[in-house]
């Protein structure tokens, strides 16, 4: 059965949770202008569930009105409760490639001690692409937390500054076989860089490494 925006107003309206959740997926299947619209109070909802799902949507549903959704995407980073909220609004400035927010994103960085909210702005700033960023992930690689280091070794890569280069290659001794397995990852992206001949003798290293799998990802990155 096709339902109309209309019908999704009113079920974003109800005091049911399990229908304002269902209400938020089916804007999916409708105009994405009007979707964008109607997502945009679901932000504020009253359940995470729902602010969450509507977050998360932003993705794709920002292209719409970037500005509107930068200043959306904004307040849920600095002001929502919920760490996950916080970490999906991240996730969405750096798919619709916000790069004003970088300022914002270094600052709920620092001031939080939420894990999941750094790890998700770690790889915004990877996705973002903007040198700016830099610093931050230089910051993030010492973090004691290791997944957010781990997100940084790849966001580090992502990003391509050859700065990156020194702080990378050191990890090929580490002993966790997912970071040499990230390691290599984020080394591919500097193969054809001025700076390459630091590289290759990593990725050569990586390549006979004794986990397979970073072996065969270092391998498929050697010329």
């Amino acid at each position: 059965m096709v339902i109309s925006p209309d019908q999704i107003k009113q079920q974003l309206a109800s005091e049911d949770l399990g229908q304002r959740l269902r209400a938020v997926n089916l804007l999916r299947d409708i105009d994405p202008k009007i979707a964008f619209e109607l997502i945009q109070p679901a932000v504020s909802d009253s359940s995470s569930r729902v602010r969450y799902a509507a977050v998360s949507q932003f993705s794709a549903l920002g292209k719409q009105d970037l500005e509107t959704a930068l200043t959306v995407l904004k307040g849920s980073l600095y002001h929502d409760p919920e760490a996950d909220v916080q970490a999906a609004a991240a996730d969405a400035i750096g798919a619709l490639q916000l790069t004003e927010a970088y300022d914002d994103l270094a600052a709920v960085y620092n001031n939080t001690s939420e894990w999941i909210v750094q790890m998700s702005i770690v790889a915004c700033l990877g996705e973002l692409g903007a040198s700016r960023g830099f610093e931050l992930l230089q910051q993030a690689l010492k973090s004691d937390n290791n997944l957010v280091a781990l997100t940084a070794i790849g966001a580090l890569g992502e990003l391509k500054d050859t700065r990156g280069i020194s702080l990378l290659l050191p990890f090929v001794d580490n002993e966790d076989w997912q970071v040499r397995h990230r390691l290599a990852q984020a080394l591919s992206h500097y193969v054809h860089t001025p700076n390459a001949e630091d590289v290759l003798p990593t990725l050569m290293t990586l390549a006979k490494d004794d986990s397979d799998i970073v072996a065969e990802t270092a391998r498929q990155y050697l010329p």
